[in-house]
Formats: C-alpha cells, sequence, structure tokens
C-alpha cells in the first residue's frame, strides 16, 4: 500500500515538475520573441508647406518632352522643381549595388539614377544632410501582383545602402492621385496645378507622336528635333508665366457684387472660369498656334518606304528614351523605321475603364437590391449607382474630348486615343481582361487591334526582364500569332546587359516587315499608272505637298505613309482629288475621325 502511494505521489511532482519546465520554456521563448525588432515601415520626415520654398522635388523617368512640361506645371505651382538626367547603365549598376536582387529594371535605373544624382550634389559641396533636408524625389507608386507596389520600399532600400537614410520618396498613387498618396500639404493639388498638370501629359503626348511621325520623313536633317527644341520651352513658359484666372479679374462688376458673400457659387464659378481658361483661353491658343506654326513649317518627303513599327509593352519600358529599353527607338529610327509610340493617355483611360468595369462589377454588392416591390427603393439605387459610374465616365469622356482638341490646334496629324472598349473585345477571347498587374489584356489587344486595322506593319512589345504581366501575355501572344498569320510581334526584354542580342532580333523581324512596307507601296504606286518620278515632279511643282500637316486622306487596308501619300498624289494628277488646305486651329477632322475609328473601312475616299 505504501508503496503504490510513494508511486503516486512521485508521479504527481513529476507532472509538477514538467508543467514548470514547460511554463519556463514558454516564458523564455516570449521573452526572446520580445527581444526581436519587427520590421515597422519606416515614418518618413513630411515635406510642409513651409519647405515649398526651399525644397526641391526631384522626378524623371518620362519621355524629354512630358518632363519639361511636367516641370513647368511644377514651377508654375511654386514649387522648385528639377529632372534627373536620363539613366543609363552605370545607373543600372548602381541601382543592383544597393537595391535588393530580382528586381524590375525601372527600379534599378530610377533609383540609380537618383543616386548617381544625388553623390553629383555631394560633389558640388553639399553635406548629406543637406541633400535630405533640401531635396525630395516624386515618382509614381502602385499595388497589385507585380513588383511595381515594391517600388517605394526597394527606392529607401537603396537609398539607405547608399549613405542617403531619410531622403524622402514622394508617391503619386495611380489608384488614390496625389493628394491621398502623399498626405502631406507640401504637395498639394489645386484647380490650376490639375490643369497644367493635365496639360503636361496631353501636349506631351501630341508632341511626342508628332516627332515620330514627322522626324523620319524630314528632308533636312535633325530639323525636327531643332524645331521640338524650340517649341517645348516655350509652350512650358507660357504655362509657366500665365495668369492665373480669378473671377473677380474677369467677371463684370455686377457679378462679382453678388457673389459676395456666397462662397460656394463664387467658388464653382471659379473653379469653371479656371478650367475653360486653361483649355480655351486666348493664351493657350496662341502658345499651340505659335507651335502650330512652327513644326508645321518643317519640309518632309513622304515618298520613303519605311515600315511602320507600333511599341508597346510595360509602361516605363515603352515610355522611357534612354539605356532603359536600349534606345529602342532611336535604333528603330536609324534603321529605317516609323515609330508609333505609346502615349500616357492610354494608361489613364485605362485606369478609368478598370475603375469604371469594376463598379459595374460589384453593383449588387456596393448597392444591395431591395424588396422586388420597392420601386423607389430600386429607383434610389440605380441613382447611386448612376451617379457613382458617372464619375468615370466624365473622366474617360473629358479626357478623350480634350486630347482630340489639342490634336486639332496642333496640326491634325497626331492619332487619337484608342478605345478601351474595343481593346477588351479584342482581348476578351484570348486573355481575362479583368486580371491585373502591369498594362492588364493591353499588350494582347494592342497586338490584336493594329494587326486587324493594319495600323502598323509590326509589333514591338518591350518589358523588364522577368517582368509577370508582361510574360503572361507574352504566353498569350503565341495563340494570337496563330490566328493572325500574318502578324509580326516581337517581345523584348530589357535588362542592363543584352544590348546587342535585342538590337540583333529587332533587326531580324524588322526585315519581314520591310518587306511588307516595301511590297505594298510598290502596289499602291503601280495602281496609279504612274511613274515615281512623276510623282516627283508633281510633288515639287506643288509646294504644299511638302508639309507635315497637310492632311493626306486615308485608305482602307493601307499601313504605310508612304503607300496612302501615293494613292493620294495619284488621285490629285488624275483630277480624282482636290488639294487639302493646310490646318488651323480645327485641323484635319477627317483623319482623326476616320483613319483611327474601329472600323477599318470608314473614311476611305
Amino acid at each position: 500500500m505504501s508503496t503504490e502511494l510513494r508511486t503516486r505521489e512521485q508521479i504527481e511532482r513529476e507532472i509538477v515538475r514538467q508543467v514548470e519546465a514547460e511554463r519556463a520554456r514558454l516564458q523564455e521563448h516570449l521573452e526572446r520573441r520580445r527581444a526581436v525588432a519587427h520590421f515597422r515601415r519606416p515614418v518618413e520626415r513630411p515635406f510642409t508647406a513651409a519647405e515649398r520654398g526651399r525644397v526641391t522635388i526631384l522626378f524623371g523617368g518620362l519621355t524629354a518632352k512630358h518632363e519639361a512640361l511636367v516641370k513647368g506645371a511644377f514651377q508654375a505651382a511654386g514649387y522648385k522643381t528639377e529632372i534627373l538626367p536620363v539613366a543609363d547603365v552605370a545607373a543600372f549598376q548602381l541601382g543592383k549595388e544597393y537595391g535588393n536582387n530580382g528586381q524590375c529594371n525601372p527600379t534599378y535605373f530610377t533609383v540609380g539614377q537618383l543616386i548617381k544624382y544625388l553623390r553629383h550634389l555631394e560633389s558640388t559641396g553639399l553635406s548629406r544632410q543637406e541633400i535630405i533636408d533640401s531635396y525630395v524625389f516624386f515618382t509614381a507608386g502602385s499595388c497589385g501582383p507585380c513588383r511595381f507596389g515594391m517600388y517605394e520600399a526597394e527606392y529607401r532600400l537603396a537609398l539607405h545602402n547608399a549613405g542617403f537614410d531619410g531622403f524622402r520618396v514622394l508617391l503619386f498613387q495611380q489608384t488614390d492621385g496625389i493628394r491621398a498618396a502623399t498626405g502631406e500639404p507640401g504637395l498639394k493639388f489645386t484647380v490650376d496645378f490639375g490643369m497644367n498638370a493635365f496639360s503636361a501629359l496631353t501636349v506631351g503626348d501630341v508632341l511626342n507622336d508628332l516627332t515620330y511621325q514627322i522626324r523620319p520623313f524630314e528632308v533636312q536633317e535633325r530639323e525636327t528635333d531643332r524645331v521640338m527644341a524650340e517649341v517645348v520651352p516655350e509652350l512650358t513658359r507660357a504655362m509657366r508665366e500665365r495668369t492665373v484666372y480669378e473671377i473677380e479679374n474677369r467677371a463684370p462688376a455686377w457679378l462679382v457684387e453678388r457673389l459676395r458673400g456666397r462662397r460656394m457659387l463664387r467658388n464653382t464659378l471659379n473653379t469653371l472660369g479656371k478650367i475653360r481658361d486653361h483649355l480655351y483661353g486666348p493664351h493657350t491658343v496662341e502658345a499651340l498656334s505659335a507651335a502650330r506654326e512652327r513644326i508645321g513649317a518643317i519640309d518632309v518627303d513622304r515618298l520613303r518606304v519605311k515600315p511602320l513599327v507600333k511599341i508597346t509593352g510595360e509602361f516605363w519600358a515603352q515610355t522611357t528614351e534612354g539605356d532603359g529599353n536600349f534606345r529602342m527607338f532611336s535604333f528603330l529610327e536609324r534603321e529605317g523605321a516609323q515609330v508609333m509610340v505609346e502615349p500616357i493617355g492610354t494608361w489613364v483611360m485605362y485606369v478609368l475603364w478598370v475603375a469604371t468595369v469594376n463598379r459595374i462589377r460589384r453593383k449588387a454588392i456596393d448597392h444591395p437590391a431591395p424588396p422586388w416591390w420597392d420601386v423607389r427603393g430600386w429607383l434610389a439605387r440605380e441613382l447611386r449607382f448612376r451617379s457613382r459610374l458617372a464619375y468615370f465616365q466624365m473622366g474617360n469622356w473629358f479626357w478623350n474630348h480634350q486630347y482630340r482638341h489639342l490634336i486639332r490646334h496642333l496640326g491634325g496629324l497626331a492619332h487619337p486615343l484608342v478605345s478601351l472598349d474595343e481593346l477588351a473585345a479584342l482581348a476578351a477571347p484570348y486573355y481575362n481582361v479583368l486580371a491585373r498587374g502591369g498594362e492588364g489584356h493591353m499588350e494582347v489587344a494592342k497586338n490584336i487591334y493594329y494587326t486587324v486595322h493594319r495600323k502598323a506593319h509590326m509589333v514591338l512589345s518591350l518589358k523588364p526582364f522577368g517582368c509577370m504581366p508582361s510574360s503572361q501575355s507574352d504566353g498569350v501572344q503565341a495563340a494570337v500569332m496563330n490566328h493572325f498569320k500574318d502578324m509580326i510581334f516581337l517581345p523584348i526584354e530589357t535588362s542592363g546587359e543584352g544590348e546587342i542580342n535585342a538590337h540583333s532580333r529587332v533587326q531580324m523581324a524588322l526585315g519581314e516587315a520591310k518587306a511588307k512596307a516595301r511590297a505594298e507601296f510598290a502596289q499602291a504606286l503601280a495602281s496609279t499608272g504612274r511613274s515615281l518620278n512623276d510623282v516627283r515632279r508633281f510633288i515639287d511643282a506643288h509646294p504644299v505637298l511638302r508639309r507635315p500637316f497637310y492632311c493626306v486622306p486615308p485608305r482602307a487596308g493601307v499601313t504605310g505613309t508612304a503607300a496612302q501619300f501615293v494613292l493620294h498624289v495619284g488621285d490629285l494628277m488624275a483630277g480624282r482629288a482636290r488639294f487639302s488646305p493646310l490646318p488651323g486651329p480645327a485641323a484635319c477632322s477627317r483623319r482623326t475621325a476616320s483613319v483611327w475609328s474601329s472600323a477599318p473601312d470608314e473614311g476611305a475616299p
């Protein structure tokens, strides 16, 4: 009996001992966990309104024309601004040295160029603390499945590793805008700043389009670049020095008197007046007219047969003009191609389109249906839904409308924005149009669009090495190319290396595109019944045909500029057509409405 009791007591003591030991082990583990310093996003020193006069905002990564105009928009709002030089391979190597492995090219090139510039400032005698206090970096940010959502963190890490810890990075979130992204009064969104930023992006798009349409055909080498180097600063100066609209300075005295004490009405009318003045005021019209006259004086020879190459791909890679995409645009032009660049406006339209479609698909979630018999509830639900949807639809209409308006004022030659609904319809059989990341379905859709409507001889897709959304698109393109046998599509992954290999691949694809362009031109010339010398003599006798803004009526199914032009000249020589007048402010509206319409047969003479 005693042996049994002792055994039970021993067992109970052993149980207590083990419980206490486990409790001690867990307590020790908890103490160790408390000692671990978990990562927290660092609290960044804000950019305040008091710093606007002495802190310089750095930005870059767009085309030279966009950057100059955006700088003007910042300066007009009272900010000190500087443009980072175009990122080169040395910047890429700096970015890789101080950043994480496996990042996108835009990260390496952008932050590497930023570090390179900050080191330049340091070499001028500024201390690192003075640089951190006197400069901030303004860039785009995002979320989603690709590495774009990590750019901000990677910028901060590389800056920290390079010895510039605490350097401020301000974000423009594509989904939230400037105010929500920065949350700081130092970068304040106003109507004037917003309209100037809108003008900077749209004017930059149109001027960029004009440059790549005119430069391949210029008679005097580098004349287009020289003219643009005069036009862009003038437009920037006009934006920076324009008189700010205030209703008290423009409205009649009786209206100003009536607006006293009616703050909401006054602010509404003042905002509308600002928008109208920015878009249609004499200051804007005169600046655009002066730019149009300068560009319109360039002498061009449209009989040069060049394949038309459409650029698509990831936003940064298809936009930058430096080593980030192997300087692909200048390489294509040296190889005898005409480049069709992608406007930033298409990306803006895509963001609005996605927001609209998501709002429609979430209607049942965001606006639950009332009982079937509640007629008033159904009407109220539909009114709430339509009113919210109208914001996105109005934004889409406004951007497209003003883009076409700007095209007309700048000669009518630039291409209008493509319909996002049509792109979605073309991509839907191959790619889920709601899939997020990068340009989503647009890479697939653009390849189909520019092929079936014969708007390009070749489509070149530029993207960073290992870009997940673009890799998905490239996989889908294999099926697309099986359905469109005459399609010439080439994807190029860019990095800091591999330039020779990329250029070699482009040359091979471009050879096929050149053959298509030459065959198209030969067929067009033969159909006129005239020799090339006859056509040239007729052009020399009519100098208006050598003006870049001379409106050539479009021909359905004809892609090349030279083929379109020789068909029109043939009609002029045969008396089947009349000369088009050179454009004024509302230029070449027929081309804008027809040649880039969704139906390929519209607008044919």
